[in-house]
């Protein structure tokens, strides 16, 4: 599909907001996938114009993150962290029975569209493994049963609240959200926990602070 003029005008505002125009590379792209459902050709043509760089360099990000695909991704995405914590917690037995339910062999997109399953790296949510996302909000401390649970929920259009963060809104809202961060949405649901905040709390219990950094 032709890039329209709205999403040209809104790839030139996030290119503006930087002090070095290349560094809006990420968010356009988080942007253009919100429109398009893929990072395309015609899209990575626009996003190398509006920044005066070559293809090749916006191609070169593109191809690196697992964010970006050039093939269309489904309505909602499902990831599932299966390194090593949550690897070793249930990670893989959770993939497993999600490919079963969606009827994929492995990573891949429904026939219908509506999901998009892939294994994902590290969140950085290890005290909850192991962790998935749903349109790249957390849902921890899952298990094979209640992963379905999600995705039949979400199939069903029912509300599904994730973890730490908004409702679960579709993919083609939070990848505009990565292009757009400043929705309003950063207060919506629970932050953080007391398990994510344990060893702060002991540390200051005990007195326990870090080195101070030569020089810092």
């Amino acid at each position: 599909m032709a890039i329209t003029d709205q999403t040209r005008s809104e790839l030139v505002e996030l290119a503006a907001r930087y002090p070095h125009a290349k560094s809006a590379v990420m968010p356009m792209l988080h942007l253009l996938q919100s429109v398009e459902d893929a990072i395309t050709s015609d899209g990575i043509h626009v996003c190398a114009d509006v920044l005066g760089i070559s293809e090749a360099e916006v191609n070169a990000v593109a191809t690196f993150y697992s964010m970006y695909d050039s093939s269309e991704w489904g309505q909602h995405h499902i990831g599932v962290c299966t390194n090593t914590l949550c690897g070793l917690l249930g990670g893989d037995a959770v993939f497993d029975r999600l490919c079963d339910r969606l009827g994929l062999p492995a990573e891949g997109t429904t026939a219908d569209g509506q999901f998009t399953l892939n294994r994902i790296e590290c969140q950085a949510a290890c005290t909850h493994a192991p962790v998935m996302t749903a349109d790249w909000e957390f849902i921890d401390d899952v298990t094979p049963t209640s992963a379905v649970d999600v995705v039949d929920r979400l199939a069903r259009g029912e509300r599904v609240e994730s973890t730490r963060g908004p409702v679960v809104r579709g993919l083609r809202a939070t990848e505009r959200t990565l292009a757009f961060p400043d929705d309003g949405l950063a207060g919506d649901g629970r932050v953080v926990d007391d398990k994510m905040l344990a060893g702060l709390r002991v540390a200051k219990e005990r007195g326990m602070t870090a080195p101070q950094v030569q020089g810092g």
